[in-house]
C-alpha cells in the first residue's frame, strides 16, 4: 500500500474511532476493562464487611488486631490485539475480505485505547506467531500498529490460535485486556471441536481474553450453482464440490451450525466475552452491545 493510500485510511479510520469512542467508550470504557490491576497503596484497620481475603497477616499479628491491604485501581491499562493473518482471511463475497474487516476493528479498539491514555501491543498470527509489537503508548507507535495491521504480509497461511495465545501468556506478564480478532475456523477434523480450548482457558485465567469472531454470511451456507472448484487458502488444495447435491447442502449446514455451537461452548467454559461480525454489516453495534454488557 502507497504511503498516500495508508494515511488516507488511517485518517478515515481515526475519524470513525472518535465517533465510536463518543458512543461505545464514553463512560464505559475503563469500567468494561475487568480485572483491571490493583496497585497495593496502605494498610488499615478491619471494619465490618471488608474482605477477608485482604488481611495482612503481618501487620496483624504485630499490633495484635486485624488490619486490611488497601487496593487502589492502577489507572493505565495494557490492551493487546491477536490478529488472525492466516489465509482464510482473505476471503469476502461482498465489498471486504474478513482481514479488512478485522484490521479495521482492530485498528478502532487501537485507536481506543491510545485515546485513553492506554498502552496497546499486537500479535499477527498464522499457524506461528508472525509478528510481536510489545506494548506502547503514543502517536508514532498507533501509526506502526496501523500500519503493520493493513499493510502486513504473512510467511505462514495455516491457523494456529493456540501457539498464539501461549505467546501472549508468557509474553505479558501483567494482566492485560487481549482481544482476538478471528474467524476462529481452527478445528480438528474428526469432531470438529476447537483446536485451542485449553490455551484460551489458561490464557482467560491470567487475562482478560475477549473473542472478536469476523465471519462471512457466504460461510454460512452454500449456494446451489452446480459443479464448483473450490481451493482452501490455508493449504492451496483443489477440489471439487456438488453445490446442488441436498446431501452436500445439509451437511455444509451442519457443519457450520457445529462450528458455531462449539466455539460457543468453548468461549462460555472459558468464560471468555465474545461478540460475532459479519463482513456485510457495521461492526458498530456488534461493539457496542459487547462493551455495553462488560461495564455492566
Amino acid at each position: 500500500m502507497e504511503t498516500a493510500e495508508l494515511l488516507k485510511k488511517v485518517r478515515r479510520i481515526e475519524i470513525k474511532t472518535r465517533g465510536l469512542t463518543r458512543q461505545i467508550f464514553a463512560g464505559q470504557y475503563h469500567s468494561a476493562f475487568k480485572g483491571r490491576g490493583m496497585a497495593f497503596s496502605e494498610v488499615r484497620e478491619y471494619r465490618v464487611g471488608d474482605d477477608i481475603r485482604n488481611i495482612d497477616w503481618n501487620v496483624t499479628a504485630r499490633y495484635n488486631q486485624p488490619y486490611v491491604k488497601v487496593f487502589e485501581e492502577e489507572r493505565e491499562l495494557t490492551v493487546m490485539l491477536l490478529v488472525d493473518v492466516s489465509g482464510s482471511q482473505n476471503f469476502g463475497s461482498t465489498l471486504q475480505f474478513k482481514r479488512h474487516v478485522v484490521a479495521e476493528v482492530a485498528a478502532v479498539l487501537a485507536f481506543s485505547a491510545i485515546q485513553n491514555n492506554d498502552k496497546i501491543g499486537v500479535i499477527l498470527f498464522s499457524d506461528k506467531v508472525e509478528k510481536f509489537i510489545p506494548p506502547q503508548k503514543g502517536s508514532k507507535h498507533i501509526l506502526r500498529v496501523i500500519s503493520e495491521l493493513l499493510n502486513f504480509e504473512p510467511t505462514g497461511k495455516g491457523t494456529n490460535i493456540a501457539e498464539a495465545l501461549r505467546f501472549l501468556t508468557n509474553a505479558i506478564k501483567k494482566r492485560c485486556t487481549a482481544f482476538v480478532l478471528s474467524d476462529f475456523i481452527d478445528f480438528d477434523e474428526p469432531n470438529n471441536q476447537p483446536r485451542f480450548t485449553d490455551a484460551i482457558s489458561i490464557a482467560n485465567s491470567k487475562h482478560d481474553v475477549v473473542a472478536i469472531r469476523i465471519y462471512d454470511n457466504r460461510e454460512t451456507l452454500l449456494p446451489p450453482v452446480g459443479l464448483v472448484r473450490f481451493t482452501d487458502a490455508e493449504t492451496g488444495n483443489d477440489f471439487w464440490v456438488d453445490t446442488a447435491s441436498e446431501q452436500v447442502q445439509s451437511q455444509y449446514r451442519q457443519w457450520w451450525s457445529s462450528t458455531t455451537d462449539n466455539l460457543k461452548q468453548t468461549f462460555t467454559k472459558a468464560k471468555v466475552d465474545w461478540v460475532a461480525v459479519r463482513t456485510d454489516e457495521d461492526y458498530v453495534k456488534p461493539l457496542m452491545l459487547l462493551f455495553k454488557r462488560r461495564s455492566k
